[in-house]
């Protein structure tokens, strides 16, 4: 059981930058493919970035190309998504998700989850 830890949401203005972290513990083996996705209100869930842990390859949702980047720490087991130049738009809860079977399709529903971290930008 694969569980996933997030920390780094907050609040900040537009054009600020925030990074978010996602650690993750437990049988992780299968996981080759984590990412973030994130649900505002009154929205559905949608995938926001997906990063292969063995081999880097990235992939973006078209609204946050060129604005955020994720990587990956393995010998930390830690995924992170920098996010810049942030957008009254991309206020939500971003979810870290592993165990997601087609990394290159952003709309591929994770089976494990974490709790959640909350950003929020004003304008």
């Amino acid at each position: 059981q694969v569980q996933l830890v997030e920390s780094g949401g907050g609040s900040v203005q537009a054009g600020g930058s925030l990074r978010l972290s996602c650690a993750a513990s437990g049988y992780t083996g299968s996981s080759d493919c984590m990412g973030w996705f994130r649900q505002a209100p009154g929205k559905e869930r949608e995938g926001v970035a997906t990063i292969y842990t063995s081999g880097g390859s990235a992939f973006y949702a078209d609204s946050v190309k060129g604005r955020f980047t994720i990587s990956r720490d393995n010998a930390k087991n830690t995924v992170y998504l920098q996010m810049n130049s942030l957008k009254p738009e991309d206020t939500a809860m971003y979810y870290c998700a592993a165990q997601i079977y087609r990394c290159y399709d952003l709309r591929s529903i994770p089976r494990a989850w974490g709790q959640g971290t909350q950003v929020t930008v004003s304008s």
